[in-house]
């Protein structure tokens, strides 16, 4: 019968290890209800459980009652596993199999001068170990006796290894629960801590968009500063605020922005570089963090000159703006409270905040000198164009005054060779009017006869051929001369046959070759018919002719001009070119230019080929090429349209 009672207690016990296993979700409890289990069926007054890891090769023990040592594992506290050999824990749990010691194997081992374990030595050990599903050993389960005469049977060895099996399970499902639960501790704590840094990085996002968008507006000082303020105040307890600004040309820090709990306004507003704690920032270019005590160190080591503002401070953080290690400015956030410390996390947040308000003033700076530059550029802009426009007015005025000069000696020329034949007539007269005045007296004296009377008709009859030639001449001039002059001095189109204008601006311009052995030849359809500015075509030709004269041939010596003419469809092309004296590629780059004469001085103006030029491209709608070289002569290649109606 008491066997009987014996094992439907070990059953019994069993079957609260399972409801425990699912009950209990602490280990120290788990394993204290399993020894008052093990109580009720054998003698279990000194119990304990030692766990092990064995990647790090320590033991714990969660659970150890005993009556003899006073001096018990710290619970929780790993140890290092001892050897084997060493300690009968570490034997059980290295082994992975149940031992057994009495009193005397203690005793043959103290007479060897070795110890077993740390404790006493006990009357009767036994230990049990704590196996997973892979037979790996998670620890350890212990029962002994100090009392002689109890001991344990080969029945509670048996009945003990099971119930070790059995704790073993129940183990393995408590630590999993244990290891998930910690794991979903951990992983909510890592969550709160992602969040609250997700939150926190959005937070200096919008700061950070904040002062991109102060960058791009126009703001007065005194609005942007406090809008920094405000900023900056909702990522960190900024109550006491101070902006520092550096002013490189006059070697001084101005306070544009002040807030303090304790000073109503800034003690001064500006101040030279070197003095108080924004020199100090600004000359160590990195941020720092201080609190009274460090303070009042820096000042006592003369690094700090001339501190101003309060001192009784609780913590103080100072951090430079600098782009590409170039001073802007300082940011300065500081605390009275003691409540309210600054770690190096907000010093970090300080500094980027700054380098960012750094980059937003450089900007700033920047778009106020464009903006400036700008505006001088458009009042220089502006000076400019009317420098230009009355420059454009005084050529227009100079060009107007060179055709005119132009037209002056050609009626000069002409006025000359028109006093030639005139002059001959009116001695032609003047003798025809004293012949007839000597005929009439012969007459009245009746002396007349009939040789004097036709000696007196030979003596008309000559000069009145000689008058009607150089009348004719004279006319022939003056006509030439007035198409000409009323042209160059007219801008209507009309219909003329090209190649007699030619021979009627040659004709006017006769007078310039006189006494120059230089010949012109001209090559030009007798049909050519146009529809354009003859006065374009009588300067140009007149400025190309009068260039050769001057400066392609000297004085005295012989040439030859040549232009040649040809239609193309509706097109004019107009060759002209001498065998002058050519010029160099330099001169020739400059031929058009207004004012480049290589005749100052000697009655060139330097206008003569602009205006070509301009008449070219302008009135005629053409195009002009030139070719020269020195020695080579100088040649025009034009093309233009034959009619401008269109």
């Amino acid at each position: 019968m008491e066997r009987l009672a014996r094992l439907e207690a070990v059953q019994s016990m069993l079957l609260e290890i399972g409801e425990l296993s699912t009950s209990c979700s602490d280990i120290v409890d788990f394993i204290g209800a399993v020894h008052r289990a093990l109580g009720r069926i054998m003698y279990a007054a000194n119990f304990y459980v030692a766990l092990c890891d064995r990647e790090e090769g320590t033991i714990w023990f969660p659970y150890f009652v005993d009556e003899a040592d006073d001096e018990v594992p710290v619970a929780g506290q790993k140890v290092a596993l001892a050897a084997p050999e060493d300690s009968p824990t570490s034997w059980v749990v290295v082994n992975k199999r149940r031992l057994m010691i009495t009193a005397d194997d203690f005793h043959a081992r103290e007479r060897e001068g070795m110890q077993w374990g740390h404790g006493s030595a006990a009357e009767h050990w036994m230990g049990a170990p704590l196996l997973d599903r892979h037979q790996q050993a998670l620890g350890a389960m212990v029962i002994q006796s100090y009392t002689k005469g109890v001991t344990y049977s080969e029945e509670d060895q048996a009945l003990f290894s099971e119930i070790a099996n059995h704790v073993s399970n129940a183990l393995q499902g408590l630590q999993s629960m244990d290891r998930l639960e910690r794991a979903v501790h951990e992983r909510t704590a890592a969550l709160a801590v992602e969040v609250a840094e997700r939150r926190r990085a959005e937070q200096v996002q919008h700061a950070l968009y904040q002062i991109a968008s102060l960058s791009a507006q126009a703001l007065d000082t005194a609005t942007l500063t406090a809008s920094l303020h405000h900023i900056i105040g909702e990522l960190m307890v900024a109550k006491n605020f101070l902006i520092g600004l550096y002013h490189p040309d006059t070697q001084e820090i101005s306070i544009p922005y002040f807030v303090d709990e304790k000073d109503s306004t800034a003690p001064v507003t500006r101040f030279p570089f070197g003095k108080a704690m924004c020199s100090y920032v600004l000359s160590s270019k990195q941020a720092q963090l201080h609190d009274a005590t460090s303070f009042r160190h820096l000042v006592a080591n003369g690094l700090v000159q001339e501190p101003l503002g309060n001192h009784d401070i609780a913590s103080w953080m100072g951090a430079p703006m600098l782009v590409h290690d170039q001073p802007y400015g300082v940011l300065i956030v500081q605390s009275y409270d003691p409540s309210t410390v600054y770690t190096k996390a907000d010093l970090d947040l300080l500094a980027f905040m700054a380098s960012h308000v750094a980059v937003a003033l450089a900007r700033m700076q920047a778009d106020r000198k464009i903006r400036k530059t700008k505006e001088t550029l458009e009042l220089q802009n502006a000076a400019l164009n009317e420098a230009l426009h009355k420059l454009q007015e005084a050529q227009s005025e100079l060009v107007r005054q060179e055709k005119l000069a132009s037209l002056g000696r050609l009626v000069a020329g002409v006025a000359h060779e028109i006093n030639t034949p005139l002059g001959i007539c009116v001695t032609a007269t003047s003798h025809l009017v004293q012949e007839l005045k000597l005929t009439r007296e012969e007459l009245a004296a009746g002396e007349m006869t009939e040789d004097s009377l036709n000696s007196f008709l030979d003596i008309v009859d000559q000069s009145l051929r000689i008058m009607t030639t150089n009348t004719q001449r004279a006319a022939a001039l003056v006509r030439s001369f007035k198409q000409v002059a009323v042209d160059q001095s007219s801008d209507d189109i009309r219909n003329f046959n090209l190649c007699s204008y030619l021979n009627e601006v040659l004709l006017s311009l006769q007078p310039k070759f006189k006494g120059r052995p230089v010949k012109v030849e001209v090559d030009c359809p007798k049909d050519l018919v146009m529809d354009s500015f003859p006065g374009a075509v009588s300067q140009i030709v007149t400025n190309m002719l009068m260039n050769s004269l001057v400066h392609g041939f000297e004085r005295d010596q012989a040439g030859t001009i040549a232009i040649r003419v040809a239609q193309e469809g509706d097109e004019v092309v107009f060759d002209y070119g001498d065998d002058g004296a050519g010029m160099d590629q330099d001169t020739l780059d400059k031929l058009f230019d207004p004012f480049f004469t290589t005749k100052r001085g000697t009655g060139g103006s330097g206008l003569g080929a602009h205006i070509l030029y301009n008449l070219v491209t302008g009135a005629l709608g053409g195009t002009v090429k030139v070719e020269s070289a020195p020695g080579k002569g100088l040649q025009y290649h034009l093309r233009f349209p034959r009619s401008q109606k269109k």
